[in-house]
């Protein structure tokens, strides 16, 4: 039998006692029989496709703007500065709106409805004859992903039995991930217009394949729908031994009635652009995102099998030594000028640098550093962050409470992405690395201080042991 949950021992932690063993329970924790869970978390997920695809939209086209010859659609660098930041407040509204629609209209349908937002957004950005136009895309593809990354992790735990909560927790990450890298591989293929008409695609499969699922049952006992909830439980688990479970919500329900990671995304293409590296920089941006893809089918795959904790030290310690190494660089390193460099945000200690006349090893540094950066953050801070939120917040104000984390979360992104190309031009690019190596050292802090261990409890077992407002956080 598993120990408590933080090795909270008494009585009072022992709410729901574990059910006696039995070969249904036994055959329920085999993923042929969560195959429903899986296709309804892979619906709602695709949600974080589109997130995924529209954040680091403006990686390849930022710099194909800045050379166009269109003056309606040319881009300075203050004009670039809002085309990539201004996603982040749209997110931040659509944070904002997911504290009243993941209750009043429940987590599916507030993951559906964003998909309207998110299809007129691609269809400016694709048909986009001014910057107003290309900004308001960027807004409602923005407040779309504010509302999934409120709705999507909440409805995934909702759904997902104790066995697998980890590893489908990572999923909305993955499909973000995995989204990005798609753009950065299109990026290579297709000019930029068509890369927002690409991105349609995934948002009608959503809509499509979301009709068919159920509504979480949480959401359902909370509204007095039992029936209801029943019935989607029931399907979820693809047996008739769900009783228990269900039991263990009801009587719950009754009793209650900042990383860097943003910026680094959205300018990759632009600060790849300020070294010689091997391959050009759509190339590297592309690479980085395969290691971040990987990275989360790690945190997938370990995630219930090493625990939230673990992950989250890893994870901020390979964070630390990246921006640490990338601060370095760019501080002791000179910058080599390119002839054919679209990069134009820093100037290293107000002088230049000669032409390099051959190719320098160190000039790998930044590619690699940047990699081990987005494989630290997609094995630990990127989905396990959103898993927790979904894990440790109490029902009743889940679906206000994620809105609200969601909506600081943007509202810091949008600083740091709003901000970051000035910091770079007044300070230097190291700045910003150093300040983000000083966040990682606190999150180190904070994870061994204030973060609980919450690998193979359910959602009520988990909001009992807050019930007994006890302050060990052992693993």
């Amino acid at each position: 039998m598993q120990e408590p949950l933080l090795r909270a021992d008494g009585l009072d932690y022992d709410t729901f006692p574990e059910a006696p063993e039995s070969p249904g329970e036994r055959a329920r924790a085999g993923a042929l029989q969560n195959r429903r869970v899986f296709l309804a978390t892979f619906a709602a997920v695709l949600g974080n496709f589109s997130f995924g695809y529209a954040l680091v939209y403006t990686s390849p086209v930022i710099p194909a703007l800045k050379l166009s010859s269109d003056p309606a659609l040319h881009l300075d660098k203050i004009q670039a500065s809002w085309f990539g930041s201004v996603f982040t407040l749209g997110a931040a509204a659509g944070g904002l709106s997911a504290m009243l629609l993941n209750d009043l209209l429940g987590r599916k349908l507030s993951i559906m409805f964003s998909a309207v937002p998110s299809a007129i957004g691609y269809a400016l950005m694709a048909g986009a004859h001014g910057l107003w136009m290309l900004l308001l895309g960027r807004i409602l593809t923005g407040f779309a992903g504010g509302l999934t990354a409120a709705c999507i992790p909440v409805y995934v735990s909702e759904i997902a039995p104790p066995g697998v909560r980890g590893a489908l927790g990572a999923t909305p990450q993955l499909m973000a991930v995995f989204g990005s890298l798609s753009l950065y591989a299109l990026g290579l293929l297709l000019p930029w217009r068509w890369l927002a008409v690409a991105g349609e695609g995934p948002v009608l499969i959503m809509i499509l394949l979301l009709s068919f699922m159920p509504n979480s049952p949480r959401f359902l006992l909370s509204k007095s729908r039992d029936e209801e909830a029943l019935q989607a439980l029931t399907w979820l688990r693809a047996d008739s031994e769900v009783h228990w479970e269900f039991e263990q919500i009801q009587d719950n329900v009754r009793r209650q009635q900042l990383t860097g990671i943003t910026p680094i995304l959205v300018y990759l293409q632009t600060i790849f652009d300020s070294t010689s590296v091997v391959l050009p920089s759509q190339q590297d941006a592309a690479i980085v995102g395969a290691v971040r893809l990987l990275s989360v089918l790690i945190a997938a795959v370990t995630m219930d099998l090493a625990g939230r904790k673990v992950l989250l030290y890893v994870s901020a310690s390979i964070m630390f030594v990246a921006n640490l190494t990338l601060g370095l660089y760019v501080q002791f390193v000179p910058r080599p000028l390119t002839p054919n460099s679209t990069m134009d945000i820093v100037t290293l200690g107000g002088t230049e640098q000669p032409p390099a006349t051959a190719f320098n090893y160190l000039t790998l540094i930044p590619l690699l550093a940047t990699m081990l950066f987005i494989m630290g953050y997609a094995m630990g801070w990127g989905p396990i962050t959103w898993l927790l939120m979904s894990e440790v917040l109490p029902l009743r104000a889940r679906g206000v409470a994620s809105g609200l984390c969601v909506l600081v979360s943007w509202l810091t992104a949008f600083v740091l992405t709003k901000y970051f190309l000035l910091a770079v031009n007044a300070f230097g690019l190291q700045v910003p690395f150093f300040f983000f190596s000083a966040i990682c050292l606190l999150s180190l802090l904070f994870t061994g201080c204030c973060v609980p261990e919450t690998r193979g409890r359910s959602l009520e077992q988990i909001e009992a042991f807050f019930h007994t407002r006890r302050m060990s956080f052992r693993p």
